[in-house]
């Protein structure tokens, strides 16, 4: 898929604020305007998820707002899954990834999804 230029970006910007006084809720999927509407909406989309990507947190950054959020130290989750502390560390700032087992016991403690945890 090609490109979209930030010129064809500000086109898209503009045309999108004339038309959205045109189409609303009750527009059908075929007029003319929401057709316009939906394209002129893909330009920008696909501009800006070039342009500005979503921030994704590290496995590291994820661990420490779960020890915040469950109010577990580094020591008491490492123990929970049978690590050491160093090891727990080593995630924490993103030195090791954990085995599929840890992984599985960090989802199950702290909440999380495994996509998360395996940066899927």
């Amino acid at each position: 898929m090609e490109n979209i230029t930030k010129e064809e970006y500000e086109k898209a910007l503009v045309r999108l604020e004339e038309l959205l006084p045109l189409v609303g809720n009750d527009c059908p999927a075929d007029d003319e305007n929401m057709i316009e509407f939906e394209a002129v909406s893909d330009v920008i989309e696909r501009y800006e998820n070039d342009a500005f990507p979503a921030y994704q947190p590290s496995l590291g950054e994820i661990i420490q707002e779960a020890l915040f959020e469950y109010g577990y130290t580094v020591k008491q989750l490492a123990q929970k899954l049978g690590i050491s502390t160093r090891k727990m560390n080593d995630f924490i700032n993103n030195r090791s990834e954990p085995t599929l087992s840890v992984a599985r016991g960090l989802c199950n403690e702290l909440h999380l999804a495994p996509a998360d945890v395996l940066g899927v």
